[in-house]
């Protein structure tokens, strides 16, 4: 079992939210952070730089773009107005129809539909079959039950009544029905001259929607006429600015070339400022006429210091091979004198051995 370093800490946790404008201040700076990183270590935008036609053709499309989205959304809304205008009108006419039914089917229900003409069970009332008067009446009786036998199956006692009854609800039902053919019609007319109307209105509003969106057609033509117009004038002027400013940085590159120490040869260009007796290899030009000069001196005291010394080598050679001579000379006479010197010893010799010889064989 471990124990807490910071047990206060455990103890009092407080559920602090962080600040909203703090969270969102760190945010950007990271953010901004990130972008100086990505402009930092993009090696070819630092080095190579930002293809600015490339950005401003970019631009122009874009631009053009744009508007070409803001004529659409344009057209689009003068046609969505047209539809909602289409749309409410029909909306109006589908109302005024369920209007016109709803007041004929309330008319038909309070002329057909009373509750005196009404032959169904009232479930409300129960008890109006026991509140009626039996079917037989005289002046005596008010009321038999079913078991009195006075009333037969096929006997009428007032079918007169019922047979004028009957036709005055024929009669009744007839005039309504006329009343209602009669009604439908001046319905009929009614809503045809609606219709009519309402046709004559919607066309007279279209054919004023199509004069809008014509105008704004031509507006917008118009528009993308000067647009372009002032593009390409722009885009004429920016390549104009564009080949001029090209001339003069060529001139200016022509006349910096002329009066470079590159075309001019400028000697000094070529002088190490650490070492004065060195030249740089990569800036050189060349000898001067009297580094030349200097040269070409020394070259000749140097061929003459040579002949010099080629004449002493031969007179040395001469005196060397003289002496080599004479040495061989007196080598030559040396070993001559050397043979003689011999030859007279073996002389000697051999007159000694001969004398010697002679005293032995005198002994």
């Amino acid at each position: 079992m471990g124990y807490s370093i910071f047990p206060s800490l455990q103890m009092y946790k407080l559920g602090l939210s962080a600040d909203p404008k703090e969270v969102a201040a760190i945010e950007a700076r990271r953010n901004r952070e990130k972008d100086r990183q990505s402009r930092f270590f993009n090696v070819r935008n630092r080095v190579m730089g930002v293809d600015v036609e490339a950005l401003n053709n970019q631009v122009e499309e874009k631009k053009l773009r744009e508007a070409t989205e803001q004529s659409k959304d344009a057209a689009y809304g003068t046609k969505q107005v047209q539809y909602d205008l289409v749309a409410q009108m029909l909306e109006k006419e589908e109302a005024e129809r369920a209007r016109r039914l709803a007041k004929k089917i309330q008319d038909f229900r309070e002329q057909k539909q009373q509750l005196k003409n009404r032959r169904e069970f009232d479930p409300w009332d129960p008890d109006r079959l026991q509140r009626e008067f039996p079917v037989y009446l005289n002046d005596s009786d008010t009321f038999y039950g079913p078991a009195s036998m006075q009333c037969f199956f096929g006997e009428d006692l007032e079918r007169a009544t019922n047979l004028r009854m009957q036709q005055e609800q024929f009669r009744y039902s007839l005039e309504g029905q006329l009343q209602e053919q009669q009604q439908a019609k001046v319905d009929e007319k009614c809503a045809d001259m609606l219709s009519d109307q309402l046709h004559l209105a919607i066309n007279m509003q279209a054919a004023h929607l199509a004069r809008l969106e014509e105008s704004c057609r031509m507006a917008m033509m118009f528009a993308n006429a000067n647009a372009n117009k002032a593009q390409a004038a722009e885009v004429a002027e920016r390549q104009r600015l564009e080949h001029q400013r090209q001339q003069e940085a060529n001139l200016m590159e022509i006349q910096n070339q002329i009066t470079s120490d590159l075309l001019t040869e400028n000697p000094q260009v070529a002088q190490n400022s650490t070492a004065p007796h060195r030249v740089l290899p990569y800036c050189w030009k060349g000898m001067t006429p009297e580094q030349r000069a200097a040269i070409r001196k020394d070259q000749e005291t140097q061929c003459r210091e040579k002949e010099a010394k080629h004449q002493a080598e031969q007179a040395l050679d001469t005196e060397w091979e003289s002496q080599t001579i004479h040495l061989a000379q007196a080598a030559l006479e040396l070993e001559e004198q050397e043979r003689e010197l011999c030859a007279e010893f073996r002389r000697g010799l051999g007159s000694f051995n001969q004398q010697l010889a002679k005293e032995q064989k005198a002994q």
